[in-house]
């Protein structure tokens, strides 16, 4: 499993790579390794996908300036 710092570092280049459509990334990945039977890489997506979801709840949060 990657550190926190890393799997924060993973969500923000999805979101930034990804911008509206890092869900649909995050549920291809996903996908793709429950066909490979890659239990940890699922766990590691699931983490990221997280941290992706509170990243995008504080962007819309703060006001624009």
């Amino acid at each position: 499993m990657l550190s926190d710092w890393e799997l924060w570092a993973c969500a923000n280049h999805v979101l930034q790579t990804h911008g509206d459509k890092a869900p649909l990334h995050v549920a291809e990945q996903i996908g793709a390794l429950a066909l490979a039977g890659d239990e940890a890489g699922i766990r590691t997506w699931q983490a990221i996908a997280e941290r992706i979801i509170q990243l995008s709840s504080n962007a819309s949060d703060k006001p624009l300036h």
